[in-house]
């Protein structure tokens, strides 16, 4: 009776626990995710104008118990400086640490921005005029003289919007700007919001798990810019390569008035001498081809060939049927294939051997924003230590570092910002594919581009990790097929539940410092014998995407005297 009780509730917990997977399982769905589509970098042409709107704006900090104050009584129907006390704040730049005031560097929750701005008159007929973001961090609601002109949530990308309606031309503009830097479960990273009693009140605690600073602010240049009524939205490039011959795939996409069987692209292709060796014209309401470039010139990374970062010129004309010039955008473009085996990752048929770090955008003053002189720097120092790779840890980085790194032969492990992902559910995942698609779409045509990374450090043992990473993969393999897929897995490969959905393992382990703190004769038998179990597992190639020690605290020197330490400070300094 007893041995039969027993069986009964072993079968019983079974089923249960069938049960319970199969729910888990079915609790993630496959919904239609908003797609963004064109948000070219603005570059002028013959067609377009450009102008920058970067500088000094005003500032204004919400009460932090009440940062929907602003919003409910509306300051951006006028000056900021008309409800509140501004202060001056540049653009791009982190707001935390410009101030002395470290109510402003900790600040959770909203901030306002505002600026005026004419428009020229010459902007008025036959144009739309834009208003492009690079990235605010973490959520924007943007506003034009008081009307209401786009939303964006997701920092480190860009957005934008015409706001041609809401503009008074020949006439002094106002544009106004609400940010907040609130994360929560659902946000992409994530993070948790709570309330401590502190000596004045309450206090509003925002905590996360990942081990850097949650910089806001708008980060990245802001650009006001022109096209035709009908225009270029879209351009996708991808190549391939056969012996002596380059082959440029190209797809346009147009939107406006013109009709598309009116219209049709006229394709040039030039050197880096700007030297023509390539055109091509379509068929009315054909937008996409290919073009061959005869003794072409790869895009190599750097220390791979003599001339790397090799860039070709795709000039795209969009024309009418009867030949008239609509419009002109232009995309730098490297020729180079990327395969991948089981052991192995080749670009133009070679195998490459990555070389380089996990960065961060961080530095002083200006926090997570734009600076020319340390991008410049950056890729200075990484190319003088014999780098040939960063992965943009653990967000993505600036468009312009994506240009650089497109000239230096710089290869870039393109990573969303995923950190620390938990608790999976349905409106993360959302986000998450969201700010895959955002991603993919900013830098699928960069050459330098050639891994995109899902996750950093997802907590892939938990049950759901397989439903929920396999999703993500599977969305991200259908945005681009061109390039492998991979995340940054810190779990042990017994434990990992995600891995077989990626083209690529990455794994992150710090031996001597997380793990046998201080001792250094236990990390090479360890590395090498986890490397090749996750080999084992998987049968995919393997890398290493961080590993490392604890650092000195404000020791970073460029001297002669160290140059022959450089594997030591490879290993030892993980970068920024």
């Amino acid at each position: 009776m007893g041995g039969s009780f027993t069986a009964i509730s072993l079968t019983t917990m079974v089923i249960l626990i069938i049960l319970a997977h199969l729910a888990l399982g079915m609790v993630l769905t496959e919904n239609e995710v908003t797609r963004v589509e064109g948000a070219l970098y603005p570059h002028e042409s013959e067609t377009r104008e450009v102008r920058n709107l970067d500088g000094i704006w005003n500032f204004v900090k919400s009460d932090e118990g009440n940062p929907t104050q602003g919003v409910r009584e509306q300051w951006y129907k006028d000056d900021l400086s008309k409800v509140k006390t501004v202060i001056p704040m540049p653009v791009p730049a982190s707001y935390n640490d410009i101030t002395t005031d470290p109510e402003i560097r900790d600040h959770v929750g909203t901030v306002w921005y505002d600026r005026t701005f004419f428009v020229p008159n010459s902007w008025r007929d036959n144009q739309r005029v834009w208003l492009r973001f690079g990235s605010v961090h973490y959520e924007a609601f943007v506003w034009i003289n008081g009307e209401t002109a786009v939303k964006h949530e997701i920092g480190h990308l860009p957005f934008e919007a015409d706001i041609t309606k809401f503009l008074k031309f020949g006439e002094q503009n106002r544009i106004t700007v609400l940010c907040d830097n609130a994360l929560i479960q659902t946000t992409i990273p994530q993070g948790k919001i709570s309330e401590a009693q502190r000596d004045k009140g309450i206090a509003i605690i925002q905590s996360y798990t990942f081990d850097f600073f949650n910089y806001a602010g708008i980060h990245r240049s802001v650009h006001l810019f022109t096209t035709p009524k009908t225009y270029i939205e879209d351009v996708k490039i991808t190549t391939d390569l056969k012996e002596s011959t380059g082959f440029i795939f190209y797809e346009v996409t147009s939107n406006g008035d013109i009709p598309l069987e009116e219209l049709r692209v006229r394709i040039q292709i030039k050197d880096k001498r700007g030297n023509l060796v390539g055109k091509q014209t379509t068929k009315a309401s054909e937008l996409k081809g290919v073009l061959n470039i005869e003794n072409v010139k790869p895009w190599w990374p750097y220390l791979m060939d003599p001339e790397p970062g090799y860039l070709y010129t795709t000039e795209v004309y969009l024309e009418g049927a009867n030949g008239k010039l609509i419009d002109v955008y232009r995309v730098k473009t490297g020729i180079r294939t990327l395969t991948w085996t089981e052991s192995s990752f080749l670009i133009n048929g070679k195998p490459v051997y990555f070389r380089g770090f996990g960065r961060h955008e961080d530095s002083d003053i200006r926090g997570k924003g734009l600076d020319y002189a340390l991008l410049t720097r950056d890729f200075n120092l990484l190319k003088w230590i014999g780098s040939n790779v960063y992965r943009t840890s653990h967000y993505p980085y600036s468009e312009e570092s994506m240009q650089f790194a497109d000239e230096q032969g710089i290869m870039i492990i393109d990573e969303c910002p995923s950190v620390d992902t938990e608790n999976f559910n349905q409106a993360l995942l959302d986000k998450h594919k969201s700010s895959l698609q955002q991603l993919v779409n900013r830098d699928k045509n960069h050459a330098c581009v050639v891994m995109w990374s899902i996750a950093n450090e997802p907590r892939t043992n938990q049950y759901n990790a397989d439903t929920y990473f396999g999703s993500v993969a599977n969305y991200t393999r259908d945005l681009d097929k061109t390039r492998p897929i991979t995340a940054a897995i810190a779990v042990p490969s017994k434990d990992d539940k995600a891995g077989r959905h990626l083209d690529i393992i990455s794994f992150n382990r710090y031996n001597g410092w997380y793990s046998n703190t201080g001792r250094l004769d236990m990390i090479t038998d360890h590395l090498v014998e986890e490397a090749i179990g996750w080999h084992k597992k998987y049968n995919r190639p393997v890398l290493m995407s961080e590993y490392g020690a604890d650092t000195v605290e404000g020791l970073h020197i460029v001297s002669t005297r160290l140059h022959k330490y450089h594997p030591f400070i490879a290993f030892a300094y993980r970068y920024r």
